[in-house]
């Protein structure tokens, strides 16, 4: 069982790369682990999950069937979700079971809930696995070995075992406590004088109490116990509870017989562990939890798609029907936005794109998008698009625009060159390179100077890339890279477009526009040339005012 998992295949080791708190914060994942779940521990266990960044595609695939076989049998994930409260509540007798200090009889019995909680799961996941047609081999491995526990001759009896002990451990109903007082009716000593199958009845004690005061000056004729144990004083130092001391050795000798029968029975179950199962619980989550708000979001006829796991050397990506993640949050959290999804794809001809377009016409939000699709795709998740087929990167790494706090040092320039040497210096062939509006903070010439060289040094690289910018003349350089510089991939130019003068969000491959982002702001403004001059003739043509006292 401990090589058992819903990450990873069989005798396949993790190989991860961490993302960086700078992909982290520009690809928004701790604000989707957010939408996911409201407990902050299950955002952790997705978010840790999610920026444990998995290249291989053997791995990719098992968790992609996994998630498959999860989303498509919502009976499955109600059941499990089910079992997860009691896989909790055995991970929390997990500590109990390792404190040697515990006296027998309590180690007996959280032995005991161990056992009962544990037949429960397998027959739980047993009998969910069973009834449902899975497909992953992931589930069918857990399938297999529930099925051998459920199966064996051992089970059974542990069943019937635990049945019978359970009630004869709940015949137990009440104590009661002897406590002795000093000289100054202070409590001295306190010890238990009867374990009993039978609650207490409140009018029954209610009852005793007012026989005995009303017999103001009676005092009653005690009781001959030797059990009782000295208690501390408040503010006494030395952490020890003498009445949890002596319940529990009193307990254990009152109950010798059925501790010694629990200890025969339970014997035989020595090998037999509960908490193998509790590994689970934060890969059940991860995936019940997304497949709760992929559901959600396919609800809204938003698309989702499994994606095609490709070889990682082929560096490909064909997709149709994308878009950003973020706005089907939007629109489950109550917006109606209408989500404009794009074709698009990485090829050795079109492997490094420089985005161009007006702004606000999306090249942030496709940028972001594409970096989603590579991390949920890795993830094994479904992907924001119609389809898509995925050569897997062996990173991400984004440079957006930095915190104004983290460039006091080094000034924006000095800040943005020194993220993007650190970025050259961990990014491979294989890897995917985000950049947005990199380098606009500082002067053009400045801006545009570095910017040239990058370009120069990612058609080296030969990684993936989105390079999304405001400097035109950076996309109308291509043919001097390509043609200069040796690589395996190509830079493209992308532009995002504009119909009957609207935002069209429509992104697609040619030439860039040249002054696009100028005449998008000159136009919102009204300093366009056909502008002023229209509102210099209107003002030139306007009736002069009639003098009144004329």
């Amino acid at each position: 069982m401990a090589e058992l998992s819903l990450l990873y295949p069989e005798n396949v080791k993790p190989d991860t790369k961490t993302l960086s708190p700078e992909t982290i914060n520009d690809l928004s994942i701790e604000y989707i682990c957010e939408r996911l779940s409201g407990e902050l521990f299950e955002q952790n266990i997705i978010k840790n999950i999610m920026i444990s960044f998995e290249k291989n595609p053997e791995v990719i695939r098992y968790r992609r069937d996994i998630f498959d076989d999860i989303f498509h049998f919502p009976k499955l994930r109600e059941r499990i979700k089910e079992l997860l409260e009691e896989l909790a509540f055995l991970k929390e007798l997990e500590k109990s079971t390792k404190d040697t200090s515990a006296s027998p009889i309590w180690q007996l019995i959280n032995r005991l809930h161990e056992l009962d909680i544990y037949v429960t799961c397998i027959a739980g996941i047993n009998q969910s696995l069973t009834e449902n047609d899975i497909k992953s081999e992931g589930l069918k491995r857990l399938k297999d070995f529930v099925s051998n526990i459920y199966n064996e001759n051992g089970f059974e009896y542990l069943h019937d075992d635990i049945k019978s002990l359970v009630s004869e451990i709940g015949q137990v109903k009440s104590l009661s406590i002897g406590v002795n007082l000093d000289s100054k009716l202070m409590p001295c000593e306190v010890g238990i004088v009867s374990i009993n199958n039978k609650h207490f009845s409140r009018p029954g004690l209610l009852s005793k109490f007012l026989d005995f005061s009303s017999k103001k000056n009676e005092i009653h004729n005690g009781t001959s116990f030797d059990g009782m144990t000295k208690i501390h004083t408040v503010g006494s130092v030395t952490g020890e509870d003498p009445l949890m001391q002596n319940l529990s050795r009193v307990m254990t000798e009152m109950l010798s017989s059925t501790v010694k029968q629990l200890k025969s029975r339970l014997s035989k179950y020595t090998n037999i562990s509960g908490y193998s199962l509790t590994k689970l619980i934060p890969e059940f989550i991860f995936y019940i939890r997304w497949a709760d708000y992929m559901q959600k979001v396919m609800d809204l006829g938003i698309p989702l798609c499994k994606p095609e796991i490709l070889d990682i050397k082929t560096r490909e990506l064909h997709t149709t029907g994308a878009y950003n993640f973020k706005l089907a949050i939007q629109n489950v959290n109550g917006h109606k936005l209408d989500i404009i999804t794009n074709d698009f794809e990485f090829t050795k001809e079109h492997g490094i794109y420089i985005m161009t377009g007006p702004n606000r016409g999306g090249k942030t939000t496709m940028t972001q998008a594409i970096g989603l699709m590579f991390l949920f795709a890795q993830c094994g998740l479904y992907v924001p698009a119609e389809s898509a087929s995925i050569s897997p990167a062996d990173c991400i790494y984004t440079h957006f625009p930095a915190d104004e706090n983290k460039t006091v040092n080094l000034g924006r320039l000095g800040e943005e060159s020194k993220r993007m040497s650190e970025i050259f210096a961990e990014a491979t062939g294989e890897s995917l390179l985000l950049f947005n509006e990199s380098l606009a903070t500082t002067s053009f010439a400045e801006g545009l100077y570095i910017a040239k060289d990058v370009v120069k040094a990612l058609r080296y690289l030969g990684a993936r890339t989105i390079f999304n910018t405001h400097m035109h003349e950076l996309a109308m350089m291509l043919d001097e890279v390509n043609n200069n510089i040796k690589g395996e991939i190509k830079v493209a130019s992308l532009i995002t477009g504009i119909h009957e003068g609207k935002r069209s969000y429509k992104i697609f491959i040619a030439p860039p526009e040249g002054v696009s982002y100028a005449q998008d702001i000159a136009k919102k403004y009204g300093v366009t040339f056909d502008q002023l001059s229209d509102r210099i003739d209107r003002v030139e043509s306007a009736p002069a005012e009639t003098d009144e006292a004329s």
